[in-house]
């Protein structure tokens, strides 16, 4: 790593690079992170080069530190270089403060840094002098802790390498909306503050110096420096609705991604006077935000879900794959629809999918099988809410797609039988029910182990019995203001 970095100021002397400076480092961690043969040959080599950049560069004044909690919540702090620099098997926290992770009894947990994780942060969006890693949760022994699922998905996808050399590659497309004013969410009432949509401009018309074309160019520019390797972007169907979509890659990238593409829309968004929002149905009356979910498996870097002369050119391998996910759809539904306000989505008035089905052109059907050639061809779940945690529903998912691969004869024709039988079933039309089928569900019990299961019911039920089951038509302050990825502690502490 070159350390030819450093730009004076008049007092402080902190890192801060230029977009292009920014794009061509980040891309270049992000090529090798990709490439496994690294690792194999290597196990230490990207520790061994952030800590030599670290050391090196003197202009980085610290390293910050992210994760997620057992709803996906993203979670950061920043360590002081030395400091972490030297303290690297002593990053210690306290897990009873995270949602979902340990009781005051045996509080205390481990950060595990993903050295290959790095990246040099935008100054004009987290500040001078910042780096970013991913860690995973460790207890204070150095295993994996159950309810952190990043390091799970990556434990798991380490193993499929390991065995088959297969790879586990996700694409999302995450919307979001553009809403009026600063921490909009925070305020929410259903009452006195509703929410007002930032612009009517929408899919494929916003003007170009719309608020929302400039909200979009900010966000994409941003990413585009981070290394997220941008496709497309533009506004949704709903006024106000946008979606910036970035490359197919590895399933761990692909969560990491999700993640600082919701924090830097958010900051952007709240730079500008705005809101940038996640929740999966904010206004009533239009479409709401998904995050479809394109997923494919690859075997010695071949594309093994395609095959020309198979049904909508989908290969054996990939029929069975989408079953197993078919097959426990409505199980996992409270894994991939996580709050209250994504159950408003799934309306089939508003292109919402509930079918469990799949379909290469009804997008009514939770699985569409896109028209595609044997580079693109994939799989596409599409009621996954925006808030949904990635690690924890790519995890859950490649285990369940394995499961309709690796199952018998019989047991798969079993499982397509009840699925077809009619008519044709639906996923759950509220949380309280979803709950109810994920806490009865021992398939999930067994893959997420039964400690992890509890903990997500424990978690999932505060936030039921904090909304009435029958929400009608109006979006509801309870379900805003106590959704997990809207932090209000003082609304929390007076509930």
């Amino acid at each position: 790593m070159t350390t030819a970095f450093t730009q004076e100021g008049p007092l402080r002397s902190h890192l801060s690079l230029s977009y292009t400076k920014l794009e061509e480092f980040n891309l270049s961690m992000k090529k090798e992170q990709e490439d496994y043969t690294i690792i194999q040959k290597d196990p230490l080599y990207f520790k061994k080069k952030v800590i030599q950049f670290l050391t090196n560069e003197t202009t980085i004044k610290a390293v910050t530190i992210a994760f997620s909690d057992i709803e996906g919540k993203l979670q950061m702090l920043d360590y002081d270089k030395n400091f972490f620099i030297h303290s690297l098997e002593n990053l210690t926290f306290d897990g009873s403060s995270i949602t979902g992770f340990t009781d005051l009894g045996s509080s205390d947990l481990r950060l595990s840094p993903d050295f290959a994780s790095f990246r040099i942060l935008p100054s004009d969006i987290f500040g001078n002098g910042k780096v970013l890693l991913f860690a995973n949760v460790k207890n204070i022994d150095g295993t994996q802790f159950h309810a952190d699922f990043r390091g799970r998905l990556q434990e798991e996808l380490l193993i499929l390498k390991k065995s088959d050399n297969y790879e586990f590659l996700v694409a999302p497309e995450v919307e979001g909306f553009l809403l009026k004013g600063q921490d909009a969410e925070q305020y929410y009432s259903e009452t006195e503050n509703v929410f007002e949509l930032a612009t009517m401009g929408g899919y494929f018309n916003a003007l170009p110096q719309d608020d929302l074309r400039k909200f979009i160019d900010t966000v994409a520019e941003v990413q585009r420096a981070m290394g997220f390797e941008n496709e497309k972007d533009h506004g949704e169907v709903a006024p106000s609705q946008f979606e910036i979509n970035f490359k197919y890659t590895n399933a761990l990238i692909t969560a990491d991604q999700i993640l600082l593409y919701k924090l830097i829309a958010r900051q952007v968004a709240k730079l500008m006077g705005f809101t940038a929002s996640f929740l999966p149905k904010p206004v009533a009356g239009i479409n709401g935000s998904g995050m479809h979910i394109n997923m494919s498996i690859a075997q010695d870097g071949k594309n093994i879900f395609y095959k020309h002369e198979g049904e909508d050119n989908l290969s054996e391998f990939g029929q069975n794959f989408c079953t197993g996910i078919l097959h426990r759809a409505k199980e996992m539904n409270a894994i991939y629809c996580p709050s209250v306000n994504s159950y408003r989505r799934l309306d089939p008035n508003f292109e919402a999918p509930n079918a469990i089905q799949k379909s290469a052109r009804d997008r009514g059907s939770i699985i569409r099988i896109p028209l595609a050639n044997e580079k693109s061809a994939r799989i596409e779940l599409r009621p996954v809410s925006p808030d949904a945690n990635a690690y924890m529903t790519f995890f859950t998912l490649l285990k369940t797609g394995f499961d309709g691969v690796n199952t018998s004869e019989k047991e798969r024709k079993d499982m397509i039988a009840f699925r077809q039988r009619k008519p044709i079933k639906k996923l759950y039309e509220n949380f309280q029910e979803s709950l109810s089928g994920f806490k009865a569900s021992k398939y999930l019990q067994n893959i997420l182990g039964e400690e992890t299961h509890n903990k997500y019911c424990e978690v999932k039920k505060e936030v039921v019995n904090r909304s009435p089951k029958l929400l009608g038509n109006t979006i509801k302050t309870s379900e805003i203001i106590f959704h997990h990825e809207v932090t209000n502690q003082i609304l929390w502490n007076k509930f």
